[in-house]
This record gives structure tokens, sequence and C-alpha cells, in this order.
């Protein structure tokens, strides 16, 4: 575990101000999708008057509850490390005390660390001043609170202009980004209500807004939607979901519904007793869950809808068949025979799927071109075919599943095998 380390004092700051001075900020370009963006290394916070005897006892590899019996400190996070990268959901979750809100507030010092990095797009915000953890703040991470937190005597607009205001912009200038903001979460219409006058859902959505208005590098949600009704908090989902298929955001999301994680979390990391037992896709946690914890978490939830045909598939290598659709089926016959599968896979010279032979559909075509050797009966999906549907092309056909990306090439092939065993498998369970 890395040494402790001193921080500044807390500043305390609206998550959503930002600097007049910093205004061509809101136009400056993410990280490039894919790339880490936000970086944690060895992180732990430890409450209590003596956390130095309690980070000793952690790295002899005692528990949290032998700690707090020994030294009456409590270990909220412990050892923490991860990776998220640009332009994902990345979903934090785990069981009430787990340590995921403390987590999300060590990632920019609303809560001080006692020990490890946070690197936020290759700077560590743990050495930085007052002054610097304030821009940071205000231009690379802002935050959606459960609580709404509007100030109730100030219209919608004027609550998501707020940080705008404080930080010194004019009122046209600030009133723009802000009515731009409200417009993005659906709610361009409703700028002079008050908070009162609205939904729960709705002044959720103001709270998003607040936050867009900064066009942060990295969103951070706590817990946004889980004191909303269960259709509001629904619509929220998918409007998020809406958000991010369009803009691409990096979003640190806290959630404790595993539901909610599976359905918006790219990549989903699973905590208990302040430690990060296991992260990957949703789908990567319902086939290979690192411990009993995880396993539970998905005891009542139907993952069939979860687990897609990207995940299950796999290469086609030896079966696959690359030719011009009138090159005549003689001419591969040898080639499949000796491969030593029962049928292969043709696509035309740029990669796209054309269709499924077997050695006796090119046998019996002969010298005519390969389109007639093609079997009609043989279904195709696309990668985010989920096992429902999967399990119904299989029970109807007799091969593998063909599985084609979004422009029409093969990416690869779910075998019946795979598909009977993971639906034995959601059975059993």
């Amino acid at each position: 575990m890395a040494p402790n380390l001193t921080f500044a004092p807390q500043d305390v700051v609206h998550p959503g101000a930002i600097n007049a001075d910093d205004v061509s900020a809101l136009a400056k370009p993410f990280a490039v999708s894919g790339t880490d963006i936000l970086t944690v290394r060895n992180l732990s916070k430890i409450f209590g008057p003596k956390p130095e005897r309690a980070a000793e006892l952690m790295k002899q590899g005692l528990g949290r509850n032998e700690i707090f019996e020994q030294t009456g400190n409590m270990v909220a996070v412990k050892d923490v490390s991860l990776n998220v990268k640009a332009g994902e959901i990345f979903v934090v979750m785990g069981l009430s005390g787990s340590g995921k809100s403390t987590l999300v507030r060590l990632l920019n010092r609303l809560i001080e660390p006692t020990s490890g990095q946070v690197i936020l797009e290759g700077r560590d915000i743990a050495p930085m001043s007052t002054l610097e953890l304030r821009a940071v703040r205000r231009e690379k991470m802002a935050m959606v609170f459960q609580s709404f937190a509007l100030l109730p005597n100030r219209t919608v607009l004027d609550n998501i202009a707020y940080g705008l205001e404080v930080a010194g912009l004019k009122k046209a200038e600030r009133y723009e980004i802000a009515l731009a903001a409200l417009t993005r979460v659906g709610l361009g219409t409703y700028e002079k209500l008050l908070p009162s006058e609205l939904s729960g859902g709705m002044q959720q959505r103001v709270g998003l807004a607040r936050a867009l208005a900064v066009n942060p590098s990295v969103l951070l949600m706590d817990e946004a939607f889980s004191a909303l009704d269960p259709l509001i908090r629904f619509e929220m989902q998918s409007e998020l979901l809406r958000l991010q298929k369009e803009e691409q955001r990096t979003i640190v999301f806290i959630s404790h519904d595993i539901e909610e994680a599976i359905k918006i979390g790219g990549r989903i990391g699973i905590m208990k007793d302040g430690c990060l037992i296991q992260v990957g896709t949703p789908a990567e946690l319902i086939q290979s869950p690192a411990d009993s914890y995880v396993r539970d978490f998905f005891r009542n939830v139907d993952v069939s809808r979860f687990l897609k045909a990207s995940s299950l598939m796999t290469e086609v290598d030896r079966r696959l068949i690359s030719c011009d659709v009138a090159t005549p089926s003689e001419r591969y016959l040898n080639q499949l025979i000796d491969s030593g599968v029962e049928c292969g896979y043709v696509c035309d010279e740029s990669g796209r799927y054309q269709g499924c032979v077997t050695p006796a559909s090119l046998h019996k075509t002969g010298t005519r071109p390969v389109r007639e050797a093609l079997l009609r009966d043989v279904s195709s999906v696309e990668l985010d075919a989920d096992l429902h549907q999967l399990a119904a092309i299989a029970l109807s056909q007799e091969h593998d599943v063909p599985v084609t990306d979004t422009t029409g090439k093969l990416a690869g092939v779910v075998s019946c095998r795979t598909i009977l065993k993971q639906v034995m498998e959601r059975r059993a369970a």
C-alpha cells in the first residue's frame, strides 16, 4: 500500500462552479474513447483518531471488524485500485456499508484519502493545492447527488446556472449554457418553474443538467436515482443511456441495485467491506464470478438478457470461407472436408457474411456458384443479441449461430453447446 499522504485543507465549493477565465474549457476535447482517463491506485480511507495503527493492521491482513475492535478505527475503503476509461459508464456497487459512496467522494477529495493516488488525465489530485483542487471540481469532475440539492427560491434555469454565476459569467452567457444543458435532459420548456413545481424525476434531471453545464471530463453520480419511484427511476436510467449514446461521457455511477448496474454499466466494480472484490463487464461477472458474494448478487436476476452474443461467441478460424459467391462450390469442398468441421461460413471479400455451407451442400452444388450451396435455414444474429434470442434460434436450427457486426461482417459464432450450457445454468440457479 502507498505511504500515508498529507493533503491540503478541504475546500468547499459548489460542484458545478466554473471560473470565468475557464470558459474556454467548455469546448475542450475529452480524452480519446477507450483510453484511461481516471486511475485509482491503492486508495484507502480510515476513519478514526489513529489511522496509522489501523493501516499497519490492514497490511497484516486483518479484516475490518478486527481492526475496529483493536483500534476503534473504521476502514471504509481498503487498498482499492481501478481504472476508468474515457467514454464509459463505470458502476461501483455493493451492499450498504461496503464503501462505495466513500470511494466516489475520495475521487474528488470531498473526503480526504488516508493513502493512495487518484490520477485524473495524468495528474494526481492528492498533492494539489486548494486552488488547484477547486479548478478540478469546476472543470473536470462534476457530481450529482442522491438528494437533488436544488435552491428552492431559484428557477430551474437559475439553479443550473448558479455555479456559472458564482464564477462570474455574464448573465446571457450562463443562461445560454444552462438552457442548452436543460434541453439535453428533456426539460427545455421548464426553465421558469421553481423546483417545488417539478416532480422528483424532473428535479433530478435538473441536478443532472447542472452537472452537465460545466462540461466535465468525469461525471460522478452517487446513487443519483435511488430516491426516485421505480417508474421514474427507470425513465432516468433510460435518459442517462440516451445521453451517453449521444455524447459518450465518462461517468462513475454508484448504485446498490444490481438491475440498475447491469442495465447502465459498461463495467461494474463490486465492493465488500471496503474492498474491491471484482471488476468486469456484466457478462464477465455473470459468467465468471470471483466468489459466492459476487454470484449472490445475480441470484434473483434474470440475467439472460444481459448475456450477449458478443460475450459468448468464438472465432470462426478454420470454418471461414472467403470468396465471391459466384465462385464454383467444388473449389471449397476439399478445404472444408480437410478442416474437419461440419459447416463453413461464407464471407465476401469485404468480410460481410453471406451464409453457411456444409460439405454436403457444396458437393451437391458441384460446379455451380457457392451462392446456390448456402443453407437457407441458418439464421444469424448481431452482437447485441441476448441469450433468449440465441436459444430460440438454436432450437430451430441444426448448426451454430453466426454473429455479425453492425456492418454485416462476420464477427464470430456461438455454438449450440454454449447456448444450451448457459440456459441450463440459468435454470439451475
